[in-house]
């Protein structure tokens, strides 16, 4: 298995930073020192910055975080003072203002961005595209499953 753990957000003003992330409601994490990490709630993967972390310019920084009901956070976002656009969806000719009229996942969207330019997009899902790989509905008995010879299938589990 391979899970994305951290991600590293360039920032100028690591205390500025800190200070923000806490504001939106991001889990902060305990860390060595000189690295500050936080948690967006309900995440697996969490955001590192620091005085040299990333040789990357602030500013540079893209994510998207993935929601529900893409209303409550952004509503969330908005009364912590955060300067959170409107919800807009995804039409044939760019963006229009409104939540997508059929609420279709992965249309919906609202953006932030932190203090230091790094961008935040807030995506509503309900239902997942049909290729993806749900991580809890699939899992391997051993590490010798993952490595069997090309055209070789190991006998599944018996609780398979």
């Amino acid at each position: 298995d391979m899970k994305l753990e951290v991600v590293v957000v360039p920032v100028s003003d690591v205390d500025r930073a800190t200070e923000f992330y806490r504001k939106v409601g991001w889990r902060q994490d305990v860390t060595p020192p000189g690295v500050v990490q936080f948690t967006p709630p309900g995440s697996w993967c969490s955001v590192q910055f620091g005085p040299t972390l990333t040789l990357a310019a602030p500013d540079s920084g893209k994510g998207y975080l993935v929601v529900s009901d893409v209303e409550a956070p952004r509503n969330a976002l908005a009364a912590a003072g955060v300067d959170v656009s409107e919800v807009f969806h995804v039409g044939p000719g760019g963006p229009v203002p409104c939540p997508d009229p059929e609420r279709r996942s992965y249309f919906s969207r609202p953006t932030f961005s932190d203090p230091d330019g790094n961008f935040w997009l807030l995506q509503e899902i309900t239902t997942r595209m049909p290729a993806r790989v749900d991580p809890g509905a699939t899992s391997y008995s051993s590490v010798g499953d993952l490595g069997a010879p090309c055209g070789a299938r190991p006998s599944p589990p018996a609780s398979t």
